[in-house]
């Protein structure tokens, strides 16, 4: 059965792709990754078919608003914590594109991520709430779960914008078997010049890593991939074994350097090259998706969901937790 390695293949070597390509599959699969503006980037300037070329047109534009809105709802952050004097790191997709990374160009970005000191939680949370934010989730059980066991606050929405905002105090929840150290990530944040800043360049592959093995499902892991693959090629990868080390996600960013150098050829130090126990695995689920976009392998994603509460929970907190969502 055809899986999304179609899609990597284009991402890695879009000169590869023939005018007989199943530019249908290829496109509806990369719609379902969040990959369209991405792959339109990429193989902007290439002779396609006329049809092709003018959805790739139209997802281009769109990556291009998308991208003008997040970097706008950073800047409404920014205004809204500036009273604070704290800092504020960007996050994911709205730091790569304010960087100017690679890896921010045509990609897709809901949330704006930020990163601030728990100490200026209570601080932040007042002045987001202050300036127009509200809370997405209202119910007690939740609002209290986030805010003793997760990494984050509850998520925020804008009441007139409807743009949500995740307010992070770490990169991997308190009862994660991985304890990252959140103060040297706001220590070695890159300034902007504006007030806000992003992570330092291992950092980001590490935080890219950590979201991709350490966390969640793995649903959307191509585009995180991607990610650490673009992150590589801007900044290389010197001393990012050491930095992952210190964060205690030496195993995370290893497999993500193996699978991004299978999929996409990253060049990575040799020990990374192939392949090891446990990570075709993760290949299968990263590339569960057929040519018409839909999710395949059920049993696969099944597991890989079970996993991300095994990670974020010791098995008596789990169960507790999940018994009380069923009863809910």
């Amino acid at each position: 059965m055809a899986d999304a390695l179609i899609l990597a293949r284009a991402l890695a070597d879009p000169q590869s792709l023939a005018l007989d390509t199943d530019w249908i599959g290829l496109i509806t699969t990369a719609r379902a990754e969040q990959l369209l503006g991405t792959l339109a980037y990429r193989l902007d300037g290439l002779p396609l078919p006329e049809d092709v070329a003018l959805l790739l047109a139209d997802a281009r534009a769109s990556a291009e608003n998308g991208r003008r809105a997040a970097l706008w709802e950073a800047e409404m952050a920014r205004r809204a914590l500036a009273p604070l004097d704290c800092p504020v790191v960007l996050l994911k997709g709205t730091a790569f594109v304010a960087a100017g990374s690679l890896a921010g160009r045509g990609r897709s970005i809901g949330d704006c991520d930020i990163l601030v000191p728990r100490a200026a939680l209570d601080r932040v949370e007042a002045a987001l709430l202050a300036a127009g934010w509200e809370w997405v989730k209202p119910d007690p059980y939740d609002d209290a779960y986030y805010r003793r066991w997760m990494h984050e606050l509850p998520p925020l929405i804008h009441r007139t914008r409807d743009r949500m905002i995740d307010v992070h105090h770490t990169i991997l929840p308190p009862t994660a078997r991985i304890t990252p150290d959140a103060a040297a990530l706001l220590a070695d944040a890159e300034p902007l010049g504006n007030g806000l800043s992003v992570l330092s360049p291992r950092d980001l592959i590490v935080h890219a890593a950590a979201h991709l093995f350490a966390d969640g499902d793995l649903a959307g892991g191509l585009r995180n991939l991607w990610d650490i693959h673009c992150l590589i090629d801007d900044h290389g990868s010197d001393g990012l074994a050491a930095r992952a080390a210190h964060h205690g996600l030496t195993r995370e960013t290893a497999r993500a350097l193996r699978l991004c150098h299978r999929l996409f050829d990253t060049p990575v130090a040799p020990e990374h090259r192939d392949l090891r126990g446990g990570d075709a695995l993760y290949l299968r689920r990263v590339l569960a998706r057929d040519d018409w976009g839909r999710p395949i392998r059920p049993a696969t994603r099944f597991a890989f969901y079970v996993r991300s509460h095994w990670l974020r929970m010791p098995p008596a907190m789990l169960a507790r937790h999940l018994w009380t969502k069923w009863r809910r």
